[in-house]
């Protein structure tokens, strides 16, 4: 699985003109489920999440986690990190997973990051989403696991 880590101030989805999920401070994670992903990396991606230190502590440096910030995250499916531009300039993806495949991947991250304490809210899987965040620093983190 891979994943890009916004911190953010606040971040929100909207899907045909209504506003599905909303955050404020926390972090903004557009996942994709990549083919091979085994049932185990959903858990092992939350975990490193959770525990990512990218917020800061009293002396500004970055040295807190969500967890310890009590932040909230949104969870975004977005396949096009799985984007092959090595030939052409047009991106291929077919790299990812199958689209039940990654959902359910990508379903099982949001909900295992529940289980961490985090409040999460999640887009909607397939859909034309409109994404809106306000990037904190700008701070952006790629994880491929």
């Amino acid at each position: 699985m891979r994943a890009l880590l916004q911190r953010v101030t606040r971040a929100s989805v909207t899907v045909g003109g209504e506003r599905i999920a909303e955050i404020g401070p926390g972090l903004l994670i557009l996942a994709c489920a990549m083919q091979g992903d085994g049932d185990d990396l959903p858990a092992k991606l939350a975990g490193k999440i959770a525990k990512m230190r990218i917020f800061e502590d009293e002396a500004g440096k970055m040295n807190r986690s969500l967890l310890d910030t009590g932040g909230e995250a949104l969870v975004v499916s977005q396949f096009t990190l799985a984007a092959d531009t090595s030939r052409g300039n047009r991106p291929g993806f077919s790299t990812a997973a199958p689209p039940a495949e990654a959902e359910r991947l990508y379903l099982a991250l949001a909900e295992e990051l529940r289980k961490l304490g985090p409040e999460v809210q999640t887009g909607r899987f397939g859909a034309d989403m409109k994404v809106e965040l306000l990037n904190d620093g700008p701070v952006t983190i790629w994880l491929d696991l």
